[in-house]
């Protein structure tokens, strides 16, 4: 029996296992959000936020932790200077996750892991790249419209060079 055997096995060695935590939290850490399984999805939860607690305090150790678990520093930097900042008054709780449906080929259960403010931050880039669009309709500047006669002389000088290789084809298969 396992009595007082904590974590989960998946089913995999130790390196396997720990390869695969450290893909889903880097993931994680870079999309906001991701889906997986339930059970892969308690396992990392805790995992990530240890690490965006590591943020919060921001100095070299904890960078250095942080980097012995998540080789890639541009997650890591993403994780000190974006993710962390925003629940510097908050004491835990970082992520959520929400059950969402039975996936076709296995009928696993699946999860979707979020941090708690997605759906704030999903909000605020939908709205500002709606102001980015309006301002880039609004400052449009008439441009003078080209001659009418270059238009039209440029296609026929066109239509008299692809001529005259025809002919000179014709030519030379007629003798």
């Amino acid at each position: 029996m396992r009595h007082k055997v904590a974590g989960r096995l998946f089913s995999r060695t130790a390196n396997q296992r720990k390869a695969l935590l450290r893909g889903l939290v880097s993931s994680l850490f870079e999309h906001q959000r991701i889906e997986t399984t339930v059970a892969k999805a308690k396992a990392i939860k805790g995992i990530a936020e240890k690490l965006v607690t590591f943020g919060k305090r921001g100095d070299l150790h904890s960078k250095r932790m942080v980097m012995s678990y998540i080789p890639n520093r541009t997650v890591m930097s993403k994780l000190f200077s974006e993710i962390a900042p925003r629940f510097a008054d908050r004491n835990g709780g970082y992520l959520r996750i929400i059950q969402t449906r039975q996936r076709v080929n296995d009928r696993a259960p699946m999860a979707i892991i979020e941090f708690i403010d997605y759906e704030d931050l999903k909000m605020k880039t939908s709205a500002k790249e709606g102001e980015k669009k309006t301002e880039k309709k609004a400052p449009e500047k008439k441009t003078a419209k080209p001659k009418k006669e270059n238009l039209k002389a440029a296609p026929k000088a066109k239509k008299e060079t692809e001529e005259k290789p025809k002919k000179s084809r014709a030519k030379k298969t007629a003798e």
